[in-house]
């Protein structure tokens, strides 16, 4: 059986980025450091997705956890029943 992320929030989160860093996208949706990991995944199946900037500038990460574009957002949230 798979789990399901938690819905962590339903608008994209910007962050500034800097290019050639490495982040650590939550993909479970229970980090309280949203959008990245704080280690809450523990004893789930998620694990955090890494991601590197390509450049430096602001990027609008998936709080939802629904994106098909991850780890940044594709306006799922959008689509989302309330």
């Amino acid at each position: 059986m798979s789990e399901k992320p938690v819905i962590a929030g339903r608008e994209s989160i910007g962050v500034e980025v800097e290019e050639g860093k490495t982040y650590s996208w939550c993909t479970c949706g229970r980090s309280a450091k949203q959008p990245f990991c704080d280690g809450s995944h523990k004893d789930t199946e998620f694990m955090p997705m890494k991601w590197e900037a390509t450049k430096t500038g602001k990027v609008f990460f998936c709080a939802c956890k629904q994106t098909s574009n991850a780890p940044l957002c594709d306006g799922s949230h959008k689509m989302l029943d309330d």
